[in-house]
Parts: structure tokens; C-alpha cells; sequence
């Protein structure tokens, strides 16, 4: 049995970016000290942890380091070494578990596991060269988003194809950097929505409400509470995650993906084992926020309430977008929230505030 952890306990974070620096916050705020490994040195959450080790992710003499000086470890981002978190495991607790990672790293895993829990998604088939693409882009209509199975975020690594003749489809698996693909059908739905959750030690879970998305470029640009959803179809979405949590065996923060169709249907898109972009505004307009969750999960602590006291408004200041600051600065019911990034380009996210509405 492992025992909830207690203020002094140090908390092990794999990645050093915003969302490492965020839960360096919120786990300091619990009395926890945290041990970062990133091997890039003044990272944004090495600003604000107590220690740092600089090293690669599956570095083995510095997992072992980081295991040795943390009553438990966790991760900040999807595509840590699933070697990485094994290894941990011989000598600390790491939540979430490595088979989270395994199947949120390859997006044919991914789906498959989803469709094995009785969780919708669109129709999805592998392909392994333009031929294959063909054949899959037929049997979808003709349209598909193509995507690169593994390594792919914010846009990248993906293609969208409508309407697509195999002259256009010609030369496409070498320009996708000829490794394995995924094609899914391109579904007609009305928006897209996240929702996020949290599984304690004890089983226990809990969800937010439902946010809209949206996105430019690939990237997630706001994030909207109510979400205008109807109560129905949060209520399937709210019931997929829980049964994808209680099957992975998860512990902490996830934040899953979904599609809203006009005739009431919920797909599942992908699901992101960590605390999550489009769960920003729960710092603003939440007593506990996700990255306050995803501490007391990882910790064996009781879950927080999930209530919001507000409606709101994320967004993500991308590149240029840092110099909205001053601005925002003077405005009243927003909520600020800067990476400590040094350097500013075109896509990186520099930060986001929350407006209260």
C-alpha cells in the first residue's frame, strides 16, 4: 500500500515546461518540494522547483537519481521514454502508470484501446505507404486527416485530404517522413470539446465541466466554459473518460478530446495523459484547479471539488501575442499566466490568462 505523501515529501517531475512549472506551483503551495529532470538548463519549471538534475529523459543514472530523492514521480508531458517510466517503477511510484504513456504515444494504440473500453471514435485505419492511403482515403469517402503515429503535437505531423486523387496522394508517405501513419475520417462535427479529469489513488474520480475548443494552425487558441453543450452528451463524454481511467488503472490528471456532431453523437478524439491545456481556466475559475488535482492525486490525497464559481474565457498567448501583456495587465477579471520563456517564436506558447465572464 503506498502512503499518501506528506509536506517536506519531495515530488519528481519529468519535463521542465509550463506545465512541470505549474505543478511545481501548485505542489508548492501543498508543502511538496520538487525535483525537476530536464535536460534543458533554466527551463521554465527549474524557475520556480526546488532542484533540478540536467540530463536526457532516459538518462538510467539520472532516473535513478531523480527516484532516490522523490517519494513519487510524474511526468509533464506525453512522450517521456516509456523505458524511462518503467525504470522508475523498480524504485518509486510513478503516476501516472508507464501503460497511460504506451498507449497515448502511438495514436493506432490509442484508438483501438478507446474502441476496446466502448468508446466512439471515427473510423481510423494504419497505413504504411500511398497505396495504403489510397485504399483507406476510398473507404472514407474520399477525405481524411493523415497523421504520423507517433511524436505528433499541436498540429504537427498531420495532413488533411479532401476530396484526394492518388495523384495528389502521390509522393505523400515520403513527405509524412515515411513512418508509420494513421489515417481517421473526416468527421463533420459541430465543435470540439475537452473534458477534464482526475482519478485519486483510492479510485476516485472526478471531472470538470466540459470546455469548447478551439484551434488555429494546430494549436489550441481558447478554450470557453460552459462549453454549450448539451447535458446528455457531457454526461456520455464524462462516463467515456471515467471508464478510460478505471481501465488504464490511472492516477492523476487526464484530459480527453471529443467531438460534438450535430445529431447528438460523441467521438473521442485523443487523450492526453497529464494535465492539459484546455484545463488552464480551472485555476481562474475553480477553487482547486487540475494542477492542484493532479497533485493530490499523484500524492494520495483526497480529490478537490471539480466546481466552478465562474464562467470563462482561456487563451493562450502564441508568439507575438506577448505583447497583448500590458493590456491585459489593466484589465479587471483577468487572470495572467506567463511561462518564463526568454525567447518569443512564431507557435510557442508564451503564457495564457483566463477572463471571468
Amino acid at each position: 500500500m503506498i502512503r499518501p505523501l506528506v509536506p517536506g515529501d519531495t515530488i519528481g517531475i519529468i519535463g521542465g515546461g509550463q506545465l512541470g512549472r505549474m505543478l511545481a506551483m501548485a505542489a508548492a503551495r501543498l508543502g511538496f518540494r520538487t525535483a525537476i529532470l530536464e535536460p534543458q538548463p533554466d527551463c521554465p519549471a527549474a524557475q520556480v522547483a526546488n532542484s533540478q538534475i540536467l540530463a536526457a529523459y532516459d538518462d538510467r543514472a539520472a532516473l535513478t537519481s531523480l527516484a532516490a530523492r522523490s517519494a513519487v514521480v510524474t511526468y509533464e508531458f506525453e512522450n517521456v521514454p516509456v523505458g524511462a517510466a518503467k525504470h522508475l517503477t523498480d524504485h518509486v511510484p510513478v503516476f501516472p502508470p508507464p501503460l497511460a504513456l504506451e498507449t497515448a504515444q502511438d495514436r493506432l494504440a490509442e484508438k483501438g484501446f478507446l474502441n476496446r473500453q466502448n468508446i466512439r471514435t471515427a473510423r481510423f485505419d494504419s497505413v504504411d505507404d500511398d497505396t495504403d492511403i489510397s485504399l483507406a482515403l476510398a473507404a472514407f469517402g474520399g477525405s481524411g486527416v493523415l497523421k504520423t503515429r507517433r511524436l505528433g503535437y499541436d498540429g504537427k505531423g498531420q495532413r488533411v485530404l479532401r476530396n484526394a486523387t492518388d495523384t495528389d496522394i502521390d509522393g505523400t508517405y515520403d513527405a509524412m517522413g515515411r513512418v508509420p501513419l494513421i489515417l481517421e475520417e473526416l468527421v463533420a462535427f459541430d465543435f470540439e470539446f475537452s473534458i477534464i479529469a482526475a482519478r485519486g489513488l483510492d479510485g476516485a474520480m472526478m471531472a470538470y465541466d466540459a470546455a469548447r475548443n478551439e484551434h488555429s494552425d494546430g494549436i489550441l487558441r481558447r478554450s470557453t466554459v460552459p462549453a454549450g453543450l448539451r447535458p446528455e452528451m457531457e454526461e456520455k463524454a464524462r462516463e467515456a473518460t471515467f471508464a478510460l481511467m478505471a481501465a488504464l488503472g490511472y492516477v492523476g490528471v487526464i484530459g480527453v478530446e471529443f467531438f460534438a456532431l450535430p445529431d447528438g453523437t460523441v467521438l473521442a478524439n485523443e487523450f492526453a495523459p497529464r494535465v492539459h491545456n484546455s484545463g488552464h481556466w480551472t485555476e481562474a475559475a475553480c477553487v482547486v484547479s487540475q494542477f492542484e488535482q493532479h497533485i493530490r492525486a499523484v500524492a494520495g490525497l483526497p480529490l478537490g471539488a471539480t466546481g466552478r464559481h465562474s464562467a470563462c474565457v482561456m487563451e493562450n498567448l502564441i508568439g507575438d501575442d506577448i505583447e497583448r501583456i500590458p493590456d491585459l495587465l489593466g484589465e479587471a477579471g483577468v487572470m495572467l499566466n506567463l511561462y518564463g520563456k526568454t525567447e518569443t517564436r512564431p507557435g510557442r506558447k508564451m503564457g495564457h490568462f483566463t477572463r471571468l465572464t
